[in-house]
């Protein structure tokens, strides 16, 4: 199982978008998958269902942090270099999916909804594109991590 199918099949087993595509990488984080789990809990529903970045999103930020990030006070070339990084995965995924904007792409008006998420039906399914955002953000992921 790749990465993507990994992401996807966590994220079809009930983790929210964010914790799907951080759980998939987890091996080569040195973290415990418990605690990674906890960490992105807040991120699905673009920010606690706040509908702003996409979660798969935040998800793929936060592999990028554990294995580029920097810990140390920083201003200089390491903080630009990890920005560098975030910007590139942040214009590719906008680059097929149109935004990195969970309300956006999710065709939904409002900021806020309600903080409780919808059942994970065959419904639900045809009518969100997250698990194929989840898929797309860990297909990216990989292959940055791959050609690094």
């Amino acid at each position: 199982m790749n990465r993507k199918e990994k992401a996807t099949a966590l994220f079809e087993s009930g983790y929210n978008c964010s914790q799907a595509v951080v759980l998939a990488f987890s091996d080569l984080t040195g973290i415990e998958e418990n605690a990674l789990a906890k960490i992105a809990s807040s991120f699905g529903g673009g920010m606690g269902r706040l509908r702003e970045v996409c979660g798969a999103v935040t998800g793929a930020f936060m592999v990028l942090g554990l294995l580029y990030g920097y810990s140390e006070a920083e201003t200089g070339a390491k903080k630009a270099e990890h920005y560098m990084r975030i910007q590139h995965f942040a214009e590719r995924f906008s680059q097929i999916t149109g935004s990195i904007v969970c309300r956006e792409l999710l065709g939904i008006d409002k900021k806020k909804e309600s903080p409780t998420p919808e059942k994970r039906t065959a419904e639900y399914y045809k009518k969100r594109p997250c698990r194929d955002l989840v898929g797309l953000s860990a297909e990216i992921l990989e292959e940055m991590i791959e050609n690094e």
